[in-house]
């Protein structure tokens, strides 16, 4: 009868089955060696194959311990980095041979066998960075999503190491103001092209660019300079290779029989449901936030857990839905200080919610609505924007319902989309003073910020996981502008209090025009204490000498960022002279300055004193 962590695991409660399944190295008998384990329950026998006995089955049978179904078997003198699979005789009479689900590490690709790790001892100087670490509900958050295999270029047709990576990523980071970088999946996976979402191992950290120790040299590495670093985990589906957990023991162990067994993407489903699955998935997420000092979760395809293949007409997964309380619950008690983030494209209310509340208990969820309405309104001909003025506004009606964030992912770049410049409208000039106006707006909106790797500088080329970004576009005066502007606004944005301070509390936020649809021109304050920000936008490309913006204070407003500066690429047109407010009333407001307002520009004005 099963006791303990066993227990824990076979009632889906555990977040710690890596500490019992899989292969640890230990001492039995005054024996070196290692104590494998898995679970199997509809198997008829298991054994270990390995390049230590010669990939023989009759070496190491292991022996069932518990009538649940775990087989666990001690294998004196193996080594680390020996390679080994479970060869199992499976509930259909059919001999099969099996990545151990728990496994830390594995063959490189196409390779497809685990290997032996001891994932203990590492030595970490990250201390500083953990003390000071939190959710950073009131702090900013400016998330740099990367695929670690295509941000640089493949010297000698390989791949570079987490390390050599980390060499690069940390100055330009830091160069660039970002204060997160999020890894595209690094579980281990077959191929290229499903750029992680599709994985084999979901304890196995991706051997193309290093062993488990290299990875959590990456992060030791970026803490040490203040970077965070998310993960980006699946917990929706998994890949149908049959070496890995597809009908594991010849049943559908991890995956839902009938018509949910598959996903639009082709891949297994994960029956979230099923206590042991669940176990499995909660004690991935724990492994890589213990051993690896991950500081957020981001969770991919949240609707897909909420409703049925994603689609509400079909209704809520019950199960899955508990599954993802249970999760978060169980990872924010034993990590308070360790971010939750939902992709999720559904109107499922109370993601963010406490679970106390009723919530599914996540920290964050993607604005998915705000990113599709935003760069449907910049690829709008300006003469058009008039008549869809209400697509920037409509964000700010739900926002305070979630904590969002807003997001200009990976997925906006690829498959025909065109890259974040290919959406705006005009010609070669117009696009980049409209991307300039798109940052500055993004910046500007409440709502934590993720940009994937090369919106930064407005790279014409759609993101391939075959090629490296262009960074020769550095070297051309528009592009490297860009990047300038980026990183400015992200120093402003860490700067100011009233840009992520209590930003999830609607008093901090006020329209100062939100209905000027004829010239299509924007104006909103945020303020936090004694401290106010205004931003304005024009959405045409017609020129302002003088505008009249209706302001709450009295006093001298100071222009502290203009998108049409030169150094961003613009034309200069910005305000030099501090705003003296007159004492006249506009747009509901008691005051009023006159601005010059640049064609697309994008500006931010700090109230300074009356």
């Amino acid at each position: 009868m099963a006791f303990g962590l066993l227990y824990d695991f076979l009632m889906g409660q555990t977040i710690e089955a890596y500490k019992y399944f899989g292969a640890h190295f230990v001492t039995q008998n005054k024996k070196e060696g290692a104590l494998f384990r898995v679970y199997a329950p509809m198997a008829k026998d298991v054994s270990v194959i390995g390049e230590f006995n010669n990939w023989d089955p009759s070496k190491h049978q292991m022996k069932k311990v518990d009538v649940s179904g775990v087989y666990e078997v001690f294998i004196e003198g193996v080594k680390n980095y020996q390679t080994y699979k479970f060869h199992i005789h499976d509930a259909n009479g059919n001999y099969i041979d099996k990545q151990d689900p728990f496994a830390y590490f594995s063959e490189y690709r196409s390779g497809s066998c685990s290997k032996l790790f001891d994932i203990e001892n590492f030595i970490w100087h990250d201390e500083k960075y953990l003390k000071n670490r939190n959710r950073n509900f009131d702090k900013p958050m400016s998330i740099y999503e990367i695929h670690i295999g295509s941000w640089l270029d493949h010297p000698d047709n390989r791949f570079l190491s987490y390390e050599e990576v980390a060499d690069k990523l940390i100055k330009y980071v830091l160069e660039n103001g970002f204060t997160h970088v999020e890894l595209m999946p690094i579980t281990q996976y077959p191929f290229d092209g499903s750029w992680g979402y599709q994985a084999t191992g979901f304890y196995s950290t991706d051997s193309r660019y290093g062993n488990p120790f290299q990875l959590m040299s990456f992060i030791d590495r970026l803490h040490q300079a203040g970077i965070g670093v998310i993960l980006d985990y699946v917990v929706v589906h998994f890949a149908t290779d049959e070496f890995a957990l597809e009908k594991f023991d010849g049943t559908n162990l991890f995956e839902y029989t009938g018509e949910n067994e598959y996903s639009q993407w082709g891949s297994k489903l994960f029956d979230l449901g099923k206590d042991p699955v669940r176990s499995f998935l909660m004690s991935g997420i724990d492994y890589f936030i213990s051993y690896f000092h991950f500081d957020g979760i981001r969770l991919d395809a949240i609707s897909n857990v909420i409703y049925w293949h994603g689609d509400s007409s079909r209704g809520e997964n019950i199960g899955a839905i508990e599954f993802v309380k249970r999760l978060n619950g169980k990872i924010h008690l034993k990590h308070p200080d360790v971010m939750m983030i939902a992709e999720d494209s559904s109107s499922y209310q109370g993601v963010t919610k406490p679970l106390e509340y009723g919530g599914l208990g996540f920290d964050y969820k993607w604005d998915l609505g705000w990113m599709n309405d935003t760069l449907a309104y910049y690829a709008k001909d300006p003469i058009y924007r008039k008549y869809h003025h209400h697509s920037l506004t409509f964000s700010m009606a739900y926002f305070y319902s979630e904590n969002f964030l807003l997001p200009l992912s990976h997925d906006e770049v690829v498959h025909g989309k065109g890259t974040i410049i290919n959406k705006m409208w005009g010609d070669y000039d117009q696009k980049f003073a409209q991307i300039r106006n798109l940052y500055t707006y993004m910046w500007a909106h409440p709502g934590k910020k993720l940009n994937f790797m090369g919106n930064e500088i407005a790279s014409f080329d759609e993101w391939s996981e075959k090629k490296s970004l262009p960074w020769n576009l550095k070297t051309y005066p528009k592009h490297d502008s860009i990047s300038r502007l980026v990183r400015d606004l992200n120093l402003i944005y860490q700067y100011e209090p009233s840009m992520h301070e209590e930003e999830y509390n609607p008093v901090h936020f006020q329209w100062l025009m939100a209905d000027n649809a004829s010239q299509s021109i924007y104006a909103f304050r945020r303020s936090y204490l004694e401290d106010t920000l205004i931003f304005i936008f024009n959405m045409t490309p017609n020129y302002y000498e003088y505008i009249n913006i209706g302001v709450p204070f009295e006093g001298e407003y100071e222009e502290i960022f203009n998108s049409d500066k030169d150094v961003y690429g613009g034309y200069n047109h910005y305000n030099g002279l501090p705003l003296q407010t007159m004492n006249m009333s506009w747009n509901n407001q008691p005051y009023t300055i006159s601005i010059k307002l640049a064609s697309f520009g994008a500006l931010i004005l700090k109230y300074k004193s009356k």
